[in-house]
């Protein structure tokens, strides 16, 4: 296996931690998923041994071809993780920080439903350059580079166009989070045609650029939770916003809240819903 450094934002780095991805899935999550090991932290929150191995193997790879480049992973400490992102704030001519979640969906593993995955973005200079997210089970790979599209697999990965009414929709809703008021409302009076949940954010932000979901709502989601897929899904022409019409990206561990759609058009429109509804 090729160690040479490669510029991150290049193709040929795309494809290469792509394939460390599914590789290290394989081995360090697909075994444990008979017996994860499973249990609660501190935050409520799961954590498996797949979660540590993954996280512990991948930031082993990633520094031997990239030694520059620190990592913050889900499973390490909120004062390791804000230090992290506090020395690339710092530094934004340096060489960037990695955002993982080693597995995406980690009571899904733990409960045997097949939607889970890595989830690895690259920031650099405040921004999200480059963002992966696996699909383990299903065996895709969804990736983006900033300015430069999304990819699912080796297909270069766009938003199907239909111009669907919100009404007609297909909807992605993680109730768990949402104001009660508001969760009850979607319940009983929806706007859309129907509604599911996956389970991963994730691979919901995919889900979304792939056209498998018209809209997207979540409550509050960290940083490792959507840094990868929220990229990927504007790169494939998608777009987003909070329940407070800012940019859903931060440098910060803050948690967001999330909408998006395959356009604009549908954006302003599930938004408007849930300004009048909240």
């Amino acid at each position: 296996m090729d160690h040479a450094p490669q510029p991150i934002a290049g193709d040929a780095a795309r494809r290469a931690i792509g394939e460390l991805l599914r590789e290290l899935a394989r081995t360090q999550i697909v075994p444990r998923a008979r017996a994860p090991g499973a249990r609660l932290k501190d935050d409520g929150s799961w954590v498996t041994d797949a979660d540590l191995a993954m996280q512990r193997q991948l930031q082993a790879e990633l520094a031997a071809r990239w030694p520059a480049v620190a990592l913050l992973g889900e499973e390490m400490s909120e004062a390791r993780q804000h230090e992290l992102l506090r020395v690339e704030a710092a530094t934004p001519d340096g060489a960037g920080l990695w955002v993982l979640d080693p597995l995406d969906g980690t009571s899904n593993f733990a409960a045997g439903l097949p939607a889970f995955g890595p989830s690895l973005a690259w920031l650099q200079g405040g921004r999200v350059r480059a963002g992966w997210v696996y699909d383990v089970m299903r065996g895709e790979l969804f990736s983006a580079v900033e300015g430069g599209g999304a990819w699912l697999d080796d297909a270069p990965l766009r938003v199907p166009v239909r111009n669907r009414a919100l009404r007609r929709a297909l909807a992605c809703v993680d109730f768990k989070r949402l104001d009660p008021a508001l969760a009850a409302r979607l319940a009983t009076r929806p706007p859309y045609a129907s509604q599911r949940a996956i389970g991963s954010v994730a691979l919901e932000w995919c889900w979304v650029a792939a056209g498998r979901f018209d809209i997207y709502l979540h409550g509050a989601q960290g940083l490792w939770d959507y840094a990868a897929g929220l990229l990927i899904l504007h790169e494939a022409g998608g777009c987003s916003r909070t329940l407070d019409g800012d940019a859903v990206f931060v440098h910060e561990l803050q948690r967001r809240s999330a909408l998006c759609a395959g356009d604009p058009a549908l954006l302003d429109a599930w938004a408007a819903w849930l300004a009048a509804a909240s």
